[in-house]
């Protein structure tokens, strides 16, 4: 009798699993009025990023053993607020579209391709230098708009962070790292990053990032190696020689090769489901579920036990891998993604809501959108919101109709794009392969720098080469006037 009490929770919670990044009712189908919110419906979600940046800075041991329960703490806040406003059917339909519209689409990808790269094991003496680092990461950058973020991110984090444990210095190498591998290379396809996947599913043409945005990517990414060359190459010539004396140096091999059809895999089912209509689809409290994602995440789940089965557990050991860092980011991002609901839904209320301001910063009087306001803001956002919500949102706020805005709007879809990809470099929560190479690094004794700490380190590095890519002759999608 109790097994047959917990049959219905477990499909449900397999179902909820499942979900695939389609389109969803907006969070005014759940009833949920943003316009009737001030400001303090914000605070639990300024509350929860306060915590996730102050925690482990201020209280280490407090926040490693219990950062699940603080962060779920802030998720109850923000639904206990809602529900004060507008009962509890309404708080209960917005949470459940959160979830399944977004949430769960977002980790099931995640955990599919964190288990899939970790799999892949590249071995072998590869001694820190600033070459060897540089070559790592213009590969990712390479690979993340094939592979995507994550799965570039986590196929080579732990070769690199081998290669660099005997340096003095090498946080550094850790955070040019985040922002080539993890955000800025995955702008050239809907495959590289979630919120150009978002923008493929409502109507975006698979290859328009890579005709369109593909100069101010090589800008972008040239400047940042450069960049990393001079800072490496100064760090590394003020260190003793790191040699390999004393023993034969292992040739580098790749092992786990049976993950990379297994990436294929992933690939092909994100696209299948994209363009695969059947319209099939079940409706949850307002969030309709389409057969296609439900479908398209039992593969991907699929995927990753394939990759676990047949991949030696000798691969994974030598590889480092553990489930922390896919579990830290599954449950700081479930309460991310919970108490955002009043930003977003105050966000869709427009000009009737507490960002109206948004809405006329990205307009001109005569109604024309301004490209800088649309690149900066998206970015800017990203950086402290998931950057796919936050780029659904700018894409509705520029009218949403896809063939307009590779048309003659087309500077404006680019400016969003950019800024929703390069901007969550800025911080550890812009994109969510940043927290789990943090937390490898910091798992291998690499000593990563906190919240603010980083963003200081990749704010003086990016904030100067976005306004020169603002001001570019070179770049002409954006536009001052």
């Amino acid at each position: 009798m109790a097994a047959e009490r917990r049959l219905p929770l477990r499909s449900g919670m397999l179902a909820a699993a499942a979900l695939a990044l389609a389109p969803q009712p907006a969070l005014a189908a759940a009833g949920l009025d943003g316009a009737a919110m001030g400001w303090p419906y914000a605070f639990p979600f300024a509350g929860l990023l306060l915590s996730i940046a102050l925690g482990p800075l201020l209280l280490p041991k407090i926040w490693h053993h219990h950062y699940g329960k603080i962060a779920a703490g802030w998720a109850a806040l923000a639904l206990a607020s809602i529900a004060w406003l507008a009962g509890g059917m309404t708080m209960l339909a917005a949470f459940v579209h959160s979830m399944l519209a977004e949430y769960f689409s977002f980790i099931v990808l995640l955990f599919s391709l964190y288990v899939v790269a970790g799999g892949i094991l590249v071995s072998g003496d590869m001694k820190g230098t600033p070459w060897t680092n540089t070559g790592i990461l213009a590969l990712g950058t390479l690979m993340a708009s094939i592979v995507g973020t994550t799965g570039a991110a986590m196929i080579l984090v732990r070769p690199l962070i081998r290669a660099n444990l005997t340096r003095q210095h090498n946080t550094h190498v850790l955070i040019f790292f985040i922002i080539l591998v993890a955000n800025v290379g995955g702008a050239l396809s809907p495959l590289g990053d979630p919120p150009l996947f978002v923008g493929f599913l409502h109507g975006v043409d698979f290859f328009w990032t890579t005709r369109h945005i593909w100069l101010q990517t090589v800008i972008v990414s040239g400047f940042l190696l450069v960049a990393f060359v001079v800072v490496d190459v100064f760090r590394y010539r003020a260190e003793p020689p790191i040699g390999l004396a004393g023993r034969t140096a292992e040739p580098i091999r790749i092992r786990g090769l049976i993950n990379l059809p297994l990436i294929a895999a992933i690939i092909v089912s994100l696209l299948v489901s994209a363009v695969w209509k059947p319209d099939i689809a079940v409706d949850i409290l307002g969030t309709r579920l389409e057969l296609q994602s439900v479908i398209r995440n039992a593969v991907l789940l699929g995927i990753a036990g394939l990759s676990i089965w047949l991949t030696p557990d000798e691969h994974r050991e030598a590889n480092g891998f553990t489930w922390e860092p896919i579990r830290e980011v599954a449950k700081l991002f479930a309460a991310i993604f919970t108490a955002i609901i009043p930003v977003l839904a105050m966000l869709d209320a427009g000009r009737h809501g507490a960002f109206a301001w948004l809405l006329s910063a990205v307009t001109a009087p005569d109604g024309a959108p301004r490209e800088v306001a649309y690149f900066w803001l998206t970015g800017l956002m990203s950086a402290f919101l998931d950057n796919a919500p936050t780029y659904l949102l700018f894409f509705e706020l520029a009218g949403g109709n896809p063939q307009v805005l590779m048309g003659e709007l087309s500077g404006t879809l680019a400016a969003i794009s950019m800024g929703a990809v390069y901007m969550g470099a800025l911080t550890y929560i812009g994109n969510a392969p940043n927290f789990m190479v943090a937390s490898i690094a910091a798992e291998h004794g690499i000593r990563m720098p906190s919240f603010f700490g980083y963003l200081l380190r990749a704010g003086a590095v990016l904030v100067p080469l976005f306004l020169l890519l603002t001001l570019l002759p070179v770049a002409p999608v954006l536009r001052l006037n």
